[in-house]
């Protein structure tokens, strides 16, 4: 089967177009866009909107693409599939109706090939975002991910109908593969991998591997299976599945085992926006953030809380990340919506528990099936938080419960209501959610996130479970592994306190965490003007906090020390921590220095600040609080070094880009990191100034982001203030090969630019 990307030359119309499914609509004066599209970032911010998706709009907007067929089409296998949709897509094609797709993270395909034809073809899609407060976080929206149009024989293969899982590791170092496949085939099929083949006809088969390499975080290697699907004894369909030899066992005593090496899952929650970026983001934006997790000591990830863009399961197979793969964050319950900030009352509640009861099944078998072959994905989430106290599910078994970041809940809102829907409803429907994820794969067990276990394990919620995942409620671990011990526990979202962490070391049977979160993003903020949710290790622009060198610490062994100075009240400890050493000279500051050392050592001008032991009770943070006065300070430990100055005045710009080349395919993506730095070379962290940015060539600026929770400048300005002395630009190559220059300004006279090479061939 060809794949041809249709993600360039999409005409564009924000607000409904009455008569667009029709093939030959005058669409000449739309707006020309490339995919992945998100609307929302083009528009302002507004109170109007909901805090609960970021303060930015929803709507209605109608997509066209105009492509070509050769002339030989007729006869062909043709579908087209979206990656992602947000939300309630319907398409046409050639003004034939195609079918709807409400859920906005499902990947779906329809078959055009009774619809297609020689020359021009047109697709029509129609995306209804009306109820722009229809999440717990940022959704964007739009056509969001990518769009593919596939060619082939009608003699082929299935979508995603092709399994490929390791059966078994052997003695001598080979593998034993199971290879299921979408049945029957006109005369069978023939896989080949690493130069061994077999051929089949029955929609199972299984190949041995003599010698083979495992996949695992350490060592990601990757082999390609060769799919043919045969008529006359050669291959009339081909398909190409990259996929990894390893086994993934959880075991309720002793926790998690890849490749029978026991490993605690050191994970991260994160949401699938990047600021200025909307939902739109491109492969490399998860490249760079992936690499910082990993560096950090991050070894897992959790796709909070819907289905990923298969771009980002692709980077954790070749970087090595074990993925908590995740389905839903609301069943046919619709939980409150926060509109006007965090827990304000009244809340909405659209959202997907609409369209679940019709679309369940279909969604949750998509996800299943499209990333079943990644050697990353070790779980199956079903649900987050579904059994969230009184949102909307009750039980007499609790006359009052708060739940989770609950405590502006309204009296009347705590209390049993025998007039909501009954919490014993989410066991039946767990029910039937694992039976189609094991009836699809069987190698991999469910999950369901659950934010109050002492309901849930006494409701029959759990018991269809494989694995409890526990979300901030580690004090139950040891009284609940007593009560099921046949059931795997883990952190499915925890805090970043370190003391969740140790709850893991300190059991054998807890197979790891996931911390809220990996990185900062847009939506579930407290109210306006916040856009923010800043609860990650890495900010909005990917930089890394003070949060991140404190798991570092905790998850990493090479010695590495980091000052922070904390930021108004000490007491917020490391959620106030900067990487600016400024202050009121005499008035006391408080310097923590992150690090997995034995000790530290804190010198401000040469002079020292003291010696300290770091014990357990530090949570890797020890600090020092002295009187202020400006310079340079120097922390120590075994093995490690660290230095932090006194920011001077902004006297340069710094751009960095992640590369030096693009391809000119009119997709191919760039981020430029933005510093301000003094005459010494610092980063003048203190002085931050607005930065006006302008691109020449053939691309385009994709968005600007400083990662600030409370900066409200359209990210359609070309223009951004930093924060602490730093932003981030994307960029997007044009199709003609040449040079893009980039050049930033300020309007005191700060000037600065770089310049990537565009190329035909990358």
């Amino acid at each position: 089967m060809r794949r041809i990307s249709l993600n360039t030359g999409w005409l564009f119309h924000m607000g409904d177009a009455v008569g667009a499914d029709y093939m030959g609509y005058d669409d000449r004066a739309w707006q020309r866009v490339t995919l992945p599209h998100d609307w929302a970032v083009s528009q302002p911010f507004s109170r109007s909107h909901s805090s609960g998706t970021g303060y930015l709009p929803g709507g209605v907007g109608v997509y066209r693409k105009h492509f070509e067929l050769p002339g030989d089409i007729a006869g062909k296998k043709v579908a087209v599939t979206f990656g992602g949709v947000y939300n309630h897509a319907r398409v046409w094609i050639n003004s034939n109706y195609l079918g709807e797709r409400p859920y906005g993270y499902s990947t779906f395909t329809y078959d055009i090939s009774a619809f297609v034809r020689p020359g021009e073809n047109v697709l029509t899609v129609r995306v209804d975002h009306a109820e722009v407060a229809d999440s717990r976080w940022y959704t964007g929206s739009g056509i969001y991910r990518g769009v593919t149009l596939s060619v082939g024989d009608p003699v082929s293969f299935e979508e995603n109908g092709i399994f490929v899982s390791t059966k078994a590791l052997l003695p001598d170092g080979g593998a034993v593969l199971r290879i299921r496949y979408a049945a029957p085939l006109a005369e069978g099929a023939r896989f080949s991998v690493d130069g061994q083949s077999v051929c089949a006809d029955s929609g199972e088969v299984e190949l041995t591997l003599p010698r083979a390499n495992l996949w695992s975080p350490e060592s990601p290697y990757l082999y390609t299976l060769v799919c043919e699907a045969l008529r006359g004894g050669e291959a009339a369909d081909t398909e190409r599945i990259r996929f990894g030899v390893r086994t993934a066992v959880f075991d309720p005593d002793k926790g998690f085992f890849l490749n029978g090496v026991s490993m605690k899952l050191k994970g991260v929650c994160v949401h699938h926006d990047a600021g200025a970026l909307g939902a739109a983001v491109p492969a490399p934006v998860w490249r760079r953030r992936l690499q910082k997790l990993k560096a950090m000591g991050c070894n897992a990830i959790r796709t909070a809380h819907n289905p990923p863009d298969p771009a980002l399961l692709d980077l954790c197979d070749e970087l090595g990340f074990l993925v908590m793969d995740e389905a839903f964050d609301e069943w046919e319950g619709a939980k409150n919506k926060w509109w006007q900030g965090h827990n304000v009352y009244p809340p909405k509640r659209f959202g997907y528990a609409m369209d679940f009861p019709q679309w369940h099944t279909a969604d949750l078998s998509a996800m299943v099936m499209r990333d079943r072959n990644h050697p990353s994905v070790i779980l199956w989430s079903i649900g987050n938080e579904i059994d969230y106290p009184n949102d909307p599910y009750v039980t007499p078994l609790f006359k009052e419960a708060l739940g989770n970041n609950d405590n502006g809940k309204p009296a009347a809102e705590r209390k049993y209501d025998d007039k909501k829907p009954d919490a014993s409803r989410l066991a039946v429907i767990s029910k039937e959610l694992v039976q189609t994820v094991h009836s699809l794969d069987d190698t991999r067990p469910a999950l369901s996130a659950l934010s109050f276990p002492e309901l849930s394990t006494r409701t029959g919620f759990a018991d269809t479970l494989d694995v409890l995942g526990y979300n901030y409620r580690e004090g139950f671990y040891d009284a609940d592994h007593a009560r099921f011990p046949n059931k795997v526990i883990l952190g499915s979202e925890n805090g970043h306190d370190p003391n969740g962490w140790y709850a893991v070391t300190q059991r054998d049977f807890i197979a790891g965490q996931f911390l809220w979160t990996g990185v900062d993003f847009l939506g579930e903020c407290r109210g306006w003007p916040s856009r923010i949710s800043g609860a990650g290790a890495l900010d909005l622009c990917g930089y890394e906090k003070p949060l991140y060198y404190q798991r570092k610490a905790l998850w990493t062994d090479a010695p590495f020390i980091k000052i922070a100075v904390a930021q108004g009240d000490p007491a917020r400890g490391v959620w106030g921590d900067a990487f600016v050493y400024t202050g009121e000279p005499g008035k006391h500051v408080t310097v923590a220095c992150y690090t997995n050392g034995p000790w530290a050592q804190l010198k401000l001008n040469g002079v020292s600040l003291g010696r300290k032991i770091r014990t357990e009770a530090d949570g890797c943070r020890l600090t020092w609080e002295f009187p202020y006065a400006p310079g340079t300070l120097t922390a120590e430990t075994a093995g490690a070094y660290d230095r932090l100055c006194t920011p001077g005045e902004a006297v340069h710009i710094i751009l960095e880009p992640d590369t030096p080349t693009l391809l000119a395919d009119g997709e191919a993506a760039a981020q430029i990191e933005v510093s301000l730095t003094d005459d010494l070379g610092n980063l003048a962290g203190a002085d931050d100034r607005e930065v006006y940015f302008q691109l020449l060539g053939d691309g385009e600026i994709l968005g600007i982001e400083n990662g600030r929770h409370d900066d409200l400048t359209p990210y359609a300005a070309r223009y951004r203030r930093t924060y602490r002395g730093r932003a981030i630009v994307y960029l997007r190559a044009g199709t003609l090969p040449g040079e893009l220059t980039l050049y930033a300004y300020t309007k005191e006279g700060l000037s600065a630019r770089c310049t990537l090479t565009v190329t035909a061939d990358g």
